[in-house]
């Protein structure tokens, strides 16, 4: 920030010295006052008077007192006159030092004399008159600007001087201008109050305004800034132009711009050279005030003055005192409570503290917070400063303050508490297990691999399988990702430490039971696993036992391996999770379980109607702040909405939940991947499943889930792109990758109805319609109406004429029984394209329209709308198979001469079949043919 921002608002000021100038030179001297609290521009100020005169019969003697120099005997006078007598011509200088003003001489005579020479420490009367006699010689000459900064840290014998001085102004032609910083314990010396209270005028300036901090910003930015930014920053420094002056250079060096997003920033911000300076000034204080600024400074968020007061050890008298100086260097904010005006201010505190002041501060005052009975966590804040505590509860106060953290949703903050009290436990024992146990608690919500390391460190430190149990059970379950080695190994160690379920009662089964899920959870990427999991729930019968939340556990991971390898019909499937959830409470715990998996399961067999409440509920018993659990709330809303057929609203939600899980990328990251991906291909939007690819490109794909759906989202980018073959070889990958494990359910994983769409458009009718078949058979076994219905409207895209009619006629009525109503408007705006201008049509256009613009898909609505007949699938079904396999080569971009030879046949042929597609299909030309055949495999095939 340039010296001309330290002057804005200061025109009064400036305006008076002008004045005082002006009587000057008519005769009448002026002493003035500049003061006020450290960083005001006090010194900016001085230092811009000179400019007032410039160019007119004015000289300027200077002089910057210093707390160095305060013991060199004469040290300012010097300062003012050195220059002065050094610059002057001969015949000038001896004629100011004739006759009184010789015994001058004596100050200039030896420049190193120390204040403890008695010769000059004590100056007599007569070299006091003879500087003032100079004084006047000079004056006569030329008007005189005297300016002398830090007035407070003057010389003893300049101080007698200017206090002499002060009283006898008469005569001269001068302007004396001294600056007092507000708060220095020296200003109350007595020869300074002297000089104080013989000054004509005290001038205060005060804190910027808005619009000056405003007028700053844009003079230190080349811009206006945001009125948000502009607050920020008036907040911030109080008005203070050295605070201000230090900040914005700051944010402007970084390359930020003014505008209310740096808000934050701005509030943050700590400038090292402003606490450096700021540890100047404190440093100069008296004791009393330097420790009051320490103990604010431990203190910070506290604001006891009794409290205050007992660790700055001053009684009330002497607190008081110290406030007010502090107060008045302008360093506390202007409230009641002893808080610092900035946060830099505590740095600079901080700064001048050694280590072991710093460590006696923080034990006190945890002492006393804690004799005083305050909440844990404010005793814990002291006790996170401290290498090692000598107080026998503080471990007690820290895991205190790591469960109330816990509690208000700040993981982070539990976690470092407990960290700072395995420093005070014992190396090998069951209290530092227990600490473990508590910090990996702590950590799953933010830090995965923590957590697994601290359990794995805690576990042999325990003496009991029952206690190995529960402590690994900490570790959150992966629910679409695989677990690390190392987890599995342990979970399978400790199930065998404990036994098997049916060999135990009581806790110990339980334990058992959710053992037992989480082990076949982490083998639901390996066929033989998921084989054993299904032969496992067909063992328990038709209502495997729900009492107990760790039986309802192990149903809910046997209940996703049958829905994964479709081995269970959708109807038993959404019966049991039902079941699952009527037992289950609301809670955000379940964050940690495997129990979300029940949520996908409904999803997956359309069977969402009940769920929603229970989704509702659980966000209102969540009262944490912002977690992953919070994001898992969101995934899930978000699978409900898709399967609801509400595309749109189902992205808000799952982009929300891929912010939230920023902090958990290898959980809830993942399946707020899937989710997204999900919503990116139903809605078929390009720039989503670009920027889907951009985020995840920084992450490890160990989920088969993930590998699988971006490699779905890959090629649907291709196809969108027009590379077609490279699409169709994509979604076909991904289909034999998920085939492979045994993942065989079309509701959790579309790629056929894309592949099958490709086929068509590429002209291999016969690959379309096996895989139509195929998706159509999977359909049947899992029997969701969504599922089946989608099947249905695929294979009828294949067929022409009376048998595509009947098939869209099964499909709507099978839809009609779906919570998808995106799905129900697709079948019912083929089958009215398909039925043409008969009254029906338009029906069944209508109430198409009507659902599409209910679930947000405009897209749909238009084509539905006015009942049009007239749709690229109706047109394309009147083409010839010749007309078809030419069609499919166009939009792989062959020319003419190379389609004639993948044919064998000649190009006039070619030409042929082109024109009669060109005149059946309304269209001028090869780009329209492109586009109309790419509205055919989106209108009737997504």
């Amino acid at each position: 920030m340039g010296a001309d921002a330290m002057l804005w608002e200061r025109e009064t000021e400036v305006a008076l010295v002008r004045t005082a100038l002006r009587g000057a030179d008519e005769g009448r001297p002026a002493l003035l006052l500049l003061t006020g609290p450290l960083g005001i521009g006090r010194t900016a100020l001085l230092q811009h008077l000179p400019e007032l005169v410039a160019g007119e019969d004015v000289r300027v003697l200077r002089a910057n007192a210093a707390p160095m120099e305060a013991d060199f005997a004469f040290g300012v006078v010097r300062q003012l006159f050195d220059s002065l007598l050094a610059g002057a011509p001969e015949a000038a200088r001896e004629r100011w030092l004739r006759d009184r003003s010789c015994f001058a001489r004596l100050v200039f005579a030896d420049e190193t004399a120390p204040a403890a020479d008695g010769r000059l420490a004590d100056p007599s009367e007569a070299v006091l008159h003879g500087l003032r006699t100079l004084l006047a010689n000079v004056s006569a000459d030329s008007r005189l600007l005297v300016l002398v900064d830090d007035l407070q840290w003057a010389d003893t014998p300049s101080l007698r001087w200017l206090g002499y001085l002060a009283k006898r102004l008469h005569g001269l032609r001068a302007v004396v201008v001294c600056t007092v910083r507000d708060g220095d314990a020296r200003a109350e010396h007595p020869l300074v109050r002297e000089i104080v209270e013989a000054a004509g005028q005290v001038l205060r300036p005060g804190p910027l305004s808005l619009d000056a901090v405003g007028e700053v910003v844009c003079d230190q930015f080349g811009e206006p800034g945001d009125g948000e930014f502009v607050r920020a920053c008036h907040e911030i420094s109080a008005g203070n132009p050295v605070l201000l002056g230090s900040v914005l250079p700051a944010m402007a060096v970084t390359g930020s711009r003014p505008t209310a997003d740096q808000a934050g920033a701005v509030r943050a911000l700590r400038p090292a050279k402003l606490r450096d300076r700021l540890a100047s000034c404190l440093r100069t204080q008296p004791l009393p005030v330097r420790n009051l600024a320490a103990a604010i400074a431990v203190f910070e968020e506290q604001d006891d003055p009794e409290l205050i007061a007992r660790l700055a050890g001053l009684d009330s008298i002497g607190y008081a005192a110290a406030l007010r100086s502090l107060r008045a260097l302008g360093l506390l904010a202007a409230r009641r409570e002893p808080r610092f005006v900035h946060r830099v201010v505590c740095d600079a505190v901080e700064s001048f503290l050694t280590m072991a002041e710093r460590e006696t501060l923080h034990d006190t005052a945890a002492a006393l917070l804690y004799g005083r009975g305050r909440p844990a966590e404010e005793v814990a804040a002291q006790l996170m400063s401290l290498t090692v505590s000598r107080h026998p509860w503080s471990m007690a106060v820290l895991r205190t303050a790591a469960d109330t953290a816990l509690r208000r949703g700040a993981p982070d903050s539990a976690a470092r508490y407990l960290r700072r009290a395995l420093l005070d436990s014992a190396a090998q024992s069951e209290e530092r297990a227990r600490l473990l146990i508590d910090l990996a608690t702590a950590e799953r919500a933010f830090d995965r691999a923590a957590c697994e390391r601290h359990i794995s460190q805690a576990v042999p430190l325990l003496t009991t399988a029952w206690e190995k149990a529960a402590a690994v059970l900490r570790i959150s379950p992966t629910l679409l990702g695989l677990a690390p080695s190392p987890v599995v190994e342990l979970l399978r160690q400790v199930a065998d430490d404990l036994g098997a379920p049916d060999a135990l009662g009581g806790t110990a089964r339980e334990m058992a039971l959710r053992l037992e899920a989480r082990l076949r959870h982490c083998g639901h990427e390996d066929p033989a696993e998921l084989n054993a999991a299904v032969g496992r729930l067909r063992a328990m019968g038709d209502e495997p036992p729900l009492d107990s939340g760790a039986e309802r556990e192990l149903a809910a991971v046997l209940l996703n391996a049958a829905i994964l390898t479709n081995r269970l019909s959708a109807a038993s499937a959404a019966r049991l999770a039902n079941r699952i959830l009527e037992r289950e409470p609301a809670t955000s715990a379940r964050v940690h379980s495997v129990l979300p998996l029940v949520v996908l399961a409904l999803s997956a067999a359309d069977s969402v109607q009940g769920i929603d409440s229970w989704l509702c509920l659980e966000q209102r018993t969540h009262r944490q702040s912002v977690t992953v659990a919070d994001a898992l709330i969101h995934v899930e809303q978000a699978m409900v909405l898709l399967a609801r057929g509400r595309p749109a609203e189902a992205r808000d939600r799952a982009e929300r939940a891929a912010q939230l899980a920023a902090a958990d990328w290898h959980e809830i990251g993942t399946i707020a991947t899937v989710v997204r991906v999900a919503v990116a291909l139903e809605l078929r939007d390009p720039a989503l499943s670009e920027q889907i690819l951009l985020d995840i490109r920084g992450h490890r794909r160990e989920s088969l889930a993930v590998a699988a759906m971006m490699q779905t989202l890959t090629a649907a980018v291709d196809a969108q792109s027009g590379r077609l073959a490279g699409a169709l070889e994509g979604f076909l990958a991904s289909g034999r990758r998920l085939e492979a494990v045994g993942w065989r359910n079309p509701a959790l994983f579309a790629w056929r109805p894309w592949a099958i769409s490709l086929h068509h458009r590429l002209g291999d009718a016969r690959a379309a319609l096996a895989l139509a078949e195929e998706e159509h058979a999977r359909a049947e076994e899992w029997g969701a109406p969504a599922t089946l219905g989608r099947a249905l409207r695929l294979k009828a895209a294949l067929h022409s004429g009376s048998e595509g009619v009947i098939l869209l006629r099964q499909a709507v009525g099978v839809l009609r029984g779906s919570a998808d109503e995106l799905e129900l408007a697709r079948a019912l705006t083929q089958l009215g394209n398909r039925l043409g201008g008969v009254p029906e049509a338009g029906e069944l256009l209508r109430e198409a329209d009507a659902l599409a613009l209910g679930c947000g898909a405009p897209w749909l609505s238009e084509k539905s709308r006015d009942g049009r007949s007239t749709a690229p699938a109706q047109q394309a079904a009147k083409l010839t198979r010749s007309e078809l396999r030419v069609t499919a080569f166009v939009s792989r971009g062959l020319t003419n001469q190379e389609i004639a030879d993948e044919l064998g046949v000649s190009s006039r042929a070619i030409e042929k079949h082109l024109t009669n597609s060109y005149r059946k299909l309304g269209v001028s030309g090869r780009r329209e043919l492109v586009e109309a055949l790419a509205d055919q495999g989106s209108a009737e095939m997504r």
